[in-house]
């Protein structure tokens, strides 16, 4: 496992129930501010192996960005089960909800 991808499973793990973080934020975080779709693919190949909260990570817009309705309304009813609003069944408010990790020195 590669540094990046074991600093973006450790900020994935640290988001905490009722807050979200985005693809990109994870990324810059995790030290490769354009990696936000490596970020995808680290969570869709290693959520279940190591018990990711995929669901409290979203698009830069606050939308769900899982396109498949399936997935779409897991992640909706999960993030709503932990108190977040979803308005129009795919927007969440950054304002109200995005978790603010603060970089590591």
């Amino acid at each position: 496992m590669t540094p990046f991808t074991e600093r973006v499973i450790h900020i994935i793990r640290s988001i905490p129930e009722g807050k979200v973080m985005t693809y990109g934020q994870i990324a810059r975080l995790a030290g490769s501010p354009r990696a936000a779709r490596q970020v995808v693919r680290i969570l869709h190949a290693m959520s279940k192996k190591h018990s990711l909260p995929w669901h409290r990570v979203i698009n830069a817009k606050g939308e769900i960005a899982i396109m498949d309705d399936e997935g779409s309304h897991m992640q909706s009813f999960l993030l709503q089960a932990e108190g977040v609003i979803i308005t129009d069944q795919r927007y969440i408010s950054l304002e109200l909800y995005q978790y603010q990790m603060q970089e590591e020195a």
